[in-house]
């Protein structure tokens, strides 16, 4: 089956860059059938009734898609909060966000079977790529309380009896140096197979330290990843994969909003040494009966060790400091299979924390420490059945039961804890009005699990509640023009209680309370067309508005307010040109609306557009690409990070050359 042409956003204003010669015209080729496993069932893209975005390992590498937080740029209703420090990312999808000291996340990351439940840890480098997928709306239904707005699933490469190998070396601005490589094939012919993965990058920083003459934000990462499969028989597959992320940076992103732009005067060292590892173990059994059963074991761990100086002077009168650890062990099993036409799943699931917190803060008036250790466990059960109607009609439904618990330790303190149980079901119903082309109307419920603030012995550790959602969508996607244009369009309106906001009035006084209700209305837009004559064109766009309907904190009524860190619009637009010789051309516009960075909406930061173009030459097995980042040095800072006291700079303009060797 042939693939897609490589998907990159381009501005279609950059279309003629390319100068595609007319006298080489070219019949158009055909969009490949896309298969997902996004509900946990192998089924086509455009069978999903939800908002679904699918991005292969081609598609990325084309783009110089390299790490988790680059996929917000071609993704509608998807970002990141700024925040400036590698290995930690909270994601924003439709208007919904979590906070860091909360210690979960809204939208749920699975890489390869595992899932990573908070912002520490919640990074993946991209390498050797199968296919993401990210899934829009409540997902709570199979994923459980963490994806209450969605689920970004990475799935890496199975290694198979095809000899795979790949490598390439990158040179940038900034002394930027980089190695990526992977290599997969068999051990046993048919039955033991392994692969191999790994990157290093390096790159100088930007941020001028005027007190030690150097710069304040270097960054060096080392990843690898290693995976082994076994195929006894033609209906058993099992595969142990293991995984290791290394962080040895300088400071985060940070400056004072009171003095020039990337410049700093500190004199306390500040750097980010964390470490993440996870390991996996998935298997699957086909039975004679038709029956299929799935095993996921999972464990992922991730020490987030860093100190970072916050008044950014020589005197050492403000810095933070974290010593945390976070350990999860998880459980899924499933078994699906057809009855009377009907496709159902059922499953259980279980998992535990295990997270030691270590937080210091330096204040004029002297360092104070909490430490605390904070367990948990969730326990589930679920289902969920694809029932056909009639010729064109079908209905989706689903429920999970769910149980979590918390027990909060600190130290010297009185131990607390709190549970809670919830049900959340979804129904959608979908109508096949031609081939390959779909409506759909969903009804779904999620939830995010409370919790204690944890670094709030001034107000007893004040717990607060679960955050719950109920959403309701409509939506369209289907084929067009012979199988070159696939479109899909979504609908949504949200309603939230009890949502959880961060708050810091004060420098060194961060907690986390819920605001009594909000709502969350938008739409998601996609678009991916084969033109012809080498020519390829993607467009997407998210609209979003999330406002508290009613919130008051102590004096403070913020009812009106925008949700912090949610943009109300974010998109893109591409182009890229393939000819005959061998030689490409592509451009990028992707940009984002401004967001407020706290709920009182003072502070925020101010809406952007990027342009990113990329030119290359393939001969035999070697690809050489020339790129431009951000062209026009567009400058995004969040100004006001951390209730006023911090901006959080956006990274200048990068150019490089990278060459790729494939076997």
């Amino acid at each position: 089956m042939m693939k897609p042409l490589p998907y990159t956003p381009a501005a279609c204003a950059l279309l003629w860059l390319a100068g595609a010669p007319a006298a080489q015209a070219q019949a158009p080729a055909e969009l490949s059938a896309i298969t997902v496993t996004a509900d946990k069932q192998e089924r086509a893209l455009e069978s999903v009734p939800a908002s679904l975005s699918v991005f292969d390992g081609d598609m990325l590498e084309a783009q110089g898609i390299q790490d988790l937080e680059a996929l917000q740029t071609i993704t509608p209703g998807l970002s990141f909060q700024p925040f400036g420090q590698a290995g930690v990312n909270s994601p924003v999808m439709r208007g919904l966000s979590a906070n860091f000291f909360s210690f979960s996340t809204s939208t749920l990351l699975v890489v390869d079977g595992v899932p990573t439940l908070t912002a520490q840890g919640y990074d993946d480098q991209l390498l050797a790529i199968d296919r993401v997928e990210v899934l829009r709306g409540p997902q709570s239904t199979l994923y459980g309380r963490n994806a209450e707005a969605g689920v970004i699933n990475i799935h890496t490469r199975q290694p198979d009896n095809t000899v795979r190998g790949q490598f390439s070396v990158e040179s940038g601005s900034r002394d930027l140096r980089a190695l990526r490589f992977d290599l997969s094939g068999p051990l046993v012919e048919d039955r033991l197979y392994a692969s191999v993965a790994g990157t290093w990058r390096s790159q100088h920083g930007f941020i001028d330290n005027t007190y030690t003459g150097k710069r304040e934000d270097d960054r060096e990462l080392r990843n690898g990843k290693l995976a082994l499969r076994w195929t006894p028989s033609a209906r058993t597959d099992a595969t142990l994969r293991y995984a290791q992320q290394d962080y040895r940076d300088g400071a985060a992103l940070w400056g004072s909003p009171a003095a020039p732009r990337a410049t700093v005067a500190s004199g306390t060292p500040s750097w980010n040494r964390s470490v993440g590892r996870s390991a996996s173990l998935s298997a699957r059994h086909d039975f004679d009966s038709g029956l299929r059963l799935s095993s996921v074991t999972a464990w992922n761990d991730f020490r987030d060790r860093v100190q970072q100086d916050t008044d950014f002077l020589p005197a050492d009168l403000l810095h933070i400091a974290r010593d945390h650890r976070f350990r999860n062990l998880s459980q899924e099993f499933r078994l699906e299979g057809d009855w009377s036409g009907a496709h159902w799943l059922a499953g259980v699931y279980a998992d535990g924390d295990d997270h030691d917190l270590r937080n210091t803060q330096k204040m004029p008036m002297g360092l104070t420490q909490s430490v605390v250790n904070l367990r948990g466990s969730s326990a589930a059960a679920f289902t969920h059945w694809t029932v056909p109607l009639a010729e064109r009609w079908t209905l989706e439904a689903g429920a999970r039961v769910e149980r979590d618990e918390i027990r909060f330790s600190p130290q010297g303190d009185t131990r607390r804890r709190s549970d809670w149980t919830r049900v959340t079901p979804r129904v959608a119903l979908q109508y096949a009005f031609a081939p390959r082309q779909q409506v759909y109307a969903s009804v779904s419920d999620g939830f995010r699990a409370g919790g204690f603030n944890v670094f709030s012995p001034a107000a007893n550790y004040a717990p607060y509640q679960p955050e719950t959602l109920r959403s309701y969508e409509i939506g369209a996607k289907g084929w067009l023009s012979g199988n070159r244009l696939r479109y899909s369009s979504a609908a949504y309106v949200m309603t939230v209680k009890n949502m959880q906001v961060q708050q810091m009035p004060l420098p060194g006084l961060v907690y986390v309370t819920n605001a009594a209700s909000a709502r969350s209305i938008g739409a998601e837009f996609e678009l991916e067309y084969l033109v012809g004559d080498g020519w390829s064109l993607q467009a997407g766009l998210g609209l979003n508005r999330t406002r508290f309907s009613s919130f008051r904190d102590g004096a403070a009524d913020y009812a009106g307010n925008d949700n912090p860190f949610a943009p109300r619009v974010n998109g893109y637009l591409s182009a890229r040109y393939d000819a005959p010789a061998g030689w490409y051309a592509q451009a990028a516009l992707t940009g984002t609306s401004s967001v407020y960075l706290d709920a009182a909406n003072r502070y925020r930061r101010n809406g952007y557009g990027l342009v990113n173009l990329a030119a290359g030459f393939t001969f035999r097995q070697v690809e050489i690409t020339a790129y431009v980042n951000n062209a026009a040095n567009r400058r995004y800072d969040a100004v006001g990070y951390q209730n006023g006291i911090v901006t959080v700079y956006s990274p200048p303009r990068e150019a490089g050359l990278r060459l790729t060797w494939r076997l």
